[in-house]
């Protein structure tokens, strides 16, 4: 029979994380030429129907963390030192399941 040992901090470490999801976008007042490009590019593929696209950044982070809002105080600081640009970009936080 083989015994395997399992570090109680291990397990805590899983319980307390929380899958956060961060959409960063141009604000609606900023050009967005490489989402122009894709919009002139989807009509010469022949989609129709659409009106505009934005590009934007997307990222996943586990935070250590088990309190929504306080996950979410971590990521608005993530976001305001390092992946936005508040002068021509702005972000959603939200909470994965």
């Amino acid at each position: 029979m083989k015994l395997s040992l399992v570090n109680p901090w291990l397990l805590k470490q899983k319980r307390n994380k929380l899958k956060i999801s961060i959409i960063v976008t141009l604000k609606k007042a900023v050009l967005d030429p490489q989402g122009k490009v894709i919009k002139e590019t989807l009509e010469n593929m022949n989609f129709q129907g659409i009106s505009e696209v934005r590009q934007g950044k997307y990222f996943e982070i586990d935070i250590q963390e088990n309190d929504f809002k306080k996950a979410k105080l971590k990521a608005e600081e993530l976001c305001e030192k390092l992946l936005a640009n508040l002068v021509i970009e702005e972000y959603q936080i939200i909470e994965k399941k």
